[in-house]
């Protein structure tokens, strides 16, 4: 039996429309240049952003069975080859106990920011939890990933919490907290000659906790798989650097 032309047509949109791998969005963002001379400190960073870059959302709440929405906003720059990134939080249950490099921070009150600065499905998984412990790897996927060293991780790239550095078990009661991060292009260990200016890269931002009260998993740019999954460079938004 022949299946006429129209009927394969709706057959392969039905199809399409199910793949989990076909993106229904993808957001594009400029990540505008601040000019900025001399030393800088991530007390400066914070002001220079706040003062000079808007401010976008993790508003996408991607699967049902977790539904809770904290609420994040995020602000990004960059200036002299590092990218500058402020997260402001807003959420009932905060958890921080992970302190050493490469752990679990994800379990923990954590933002995240996936970066394939070339757009070829490489990326750095930057996690960083409510404390500033980070987890750093870089990869085609979530396995395999090289974890960047602990050298990197603690002198290379600067962070600075509102909520200092000691661990804390979860509180609950609602909380605000806000991180700033300078990521310097040297922290891209696998693009050593990388330049931000100029450049046309794809990205996602995340905030998650697994291990909390309120277990959630918000994205800037949605995520159409049926489970949470983080590690899908398929799903980032665009970054342009001017």
């Amino acid at each position: 039996m022949r299946i006429k032309p129209f009927l394969c047509f709706v057959l392969f949109m039905l199809f399409w429309a199910c793949d989990d791998t076909n993106p229904k969005e993808v957001k594009k963002m400029i990540v505008q240049e601040i000019a900025f001379e001399g030393a800088i400190t991530l007390d400066t960073v914070a002001r220079l952003l706040d003062e000079h870059s808007q401010t976008h959302y993790l508003n996408e709440v991607n699967w049902e069975a977790f539904p809770y929405q904290p609420k994040v906003g995020f602000k990004i720059a960059h200036s002299n080859n590092q990218i500058w990134l402020k997260y402001e939080v807003e959420e009932e249950y905060i958890l921080g106990e992970k302190t050493e490099p490469n752990s679990f921070v994800f379990r923990d009150s954590c933002v995240e920011f996936f970066f394939d600065p070339l757009s070829d499905g490489n990326y750095y998984n930057f996690e960083i939890n409510c404390i500033g412990t980070t987890l750093l790897a870089h990869g085609p996927g979530r396995r395999p990933r090289q974890y960047a060293s602990d050298d990197v991780i603690q002198n290379t790239l600067k962070r600075a919490s509102s909520l200092g550095t000691q661990p804390f078990s979860e509180k609950d009661g609602g909380h605000s907290w806000e991180i700033t991060i300078v990521i310097p292009a040297e922290t891209l260990t696998q693009n050593p000659d990388i330049q931000l200016k100029g450049l046309k890269s794809r990205a996602n931002f995340y905030k998650c906790a697994d291990g909390t009260s309120k277990k959630h998993y918000l994205s800037w740019n949605p995520i159409q798989t049926k489970k949470p999954d983080f590690h899908r460079p398929e799903y980032f938004g665009e970054l342009v650097f001017e």
